[in-house]
């Protein structure tokens, strides 16, 4: 519930930027103290994503360094959901299909199906939606990798017998700065949140060097 209760938050305050042209840094922060001109100072400790380690659709190691710099998009998904999962990956292509020339930009998918998703099924799965590891990535992990790394990002993702191919998952996108920060959620199932992120990828495109 907590990992839940998180998402919608933060999908409540990405709705807010259309209306700005700066997106929030997202996430739990801390704060440090230091003396400037004998003045106490207090300083943000911005949130980021930890460092991780997975294998993509080519057998590639995926690391942090892969995103260091750029502005990527990922969630979570699994290649035999029968939910929501194949209107996300058709919305997820528009932004691929948009962005593909842009070596600032990346796309990270991770799926939760650490048992049926190995990198052939990930291989051939990436072949039957037509995309490239040079710039969308279809991850496979351990379990507890997996699930640490959705928590990482504050979104839903676990086994569960009742839902759907045996999984339940966020279906949101998640828009991560050159810095490692979250700076907003979209609902990845709709056509109009995916023209959101858009906007709001070039919108930090745009802001970075």
């Amino acid at each position: 519930m907590r990992l839940i209760a998180a998402a919608f938050v933060a999908i409540f305050l990405s709705a807010c930027t259309s209306e700005t042209k700066e997106l929030p840094i997202l996430g739990r922060h801390d704060f440090t103290k230091r003396m400037v001109d004998g003045q106490e100072v207090m300083d943000t400790l911005y949130y980021s994503i930890p460092d991780f380690e997975f294998y993509d659709q080519d057998s590639n190691r995926v690391n942090e360094n892969l995103v260091d710099g750029k502005i990527y998009v990922t969630d979570f998904f699994f290649t035999s959901c029968p939910s929501i999962c194949p209107q996300m990956k058709r919305n997820m292509l528009t932004v691929y299909e948009e962005f593909l020339q842009e070596d600032r930009f990346q796309l990270l998918s991770h799926s939760i199906d650490f048992i049926k998703d190995s990198v052939p099924v990930l291989k051939k799965y990436a072949g039957k939606i037509g995309i490239s590891s040079s710039k969308w990535h279809l991850l496979a992990g351990e379990k507890d990798e997996i699930y640490d790394m959705a928590e990482a990002y504050m979104v839903a993702a676990s086994e569960d017998p009742k839902a759907p191919g045996g999984f339940a998952h966020s279906g949101a996108f998640i828009l991560v700065d050159g810095e490692g920060h979250i700076r907003a959620y979209y609902d990845g199932t709709t056509k109009e949140d995916t023209e959101l992120l858009i906007k709001d990828i070039y919108t930090l495109l745009n802001a970075t060097p």
